[in-house]
């Protein structure tokens, strides 16, 4: 199976050809170009790794909710600043995974 890239949207699809019509934009089948097998299996590589970092994100937003409800609770000074520095740190994962995710994306490393 080959992987082919939408020259207008930027979807990949893993298809032995292009579809007649983009399934998300519905650029027409000549706006599709093979993308090649070097950066294909860059592209498989980097998908389990794109995956964790959505997966860790998402647990990073959990975490700072729930620190944010300590903090709300504010049950004593040790307790605030428990939270507050996990609060600080999950915000601080989830820039670094989103700035992380974008080099990804600009070097081709997703699809």
């Amino acid at each position: 199976m080959s992987k082919w890239r939408c020259g207008v949207c930027g979807i990949v699809l893993d298809v032995d050809s292009p579809p007649e019509v983009c399934p998300k934009c519905g650029a027409p089948k000549d706006k599709f170009s093979q993308i090649p097998e070097d950066q294909a299996n860059l592209i498989d590589r980097s998908r389990l790794s794109n995956n964790l970092h959505m997966e860790i994100l998402d647990i990073m937003i959990k975490v700072a909710e729930l620190a944010q409800k300590g903090i709300d609770d504010n049950l004593d000074p040790g307790c605030l600043k428990i939270f507050t520095e996990a609060k600080e740190q999950a915000v601080l994962f989830q820039q670094k995974i989103k700035a992380e995710l974008q080099t990804h994306m600009n070097r081709g490393k997703w699809g």
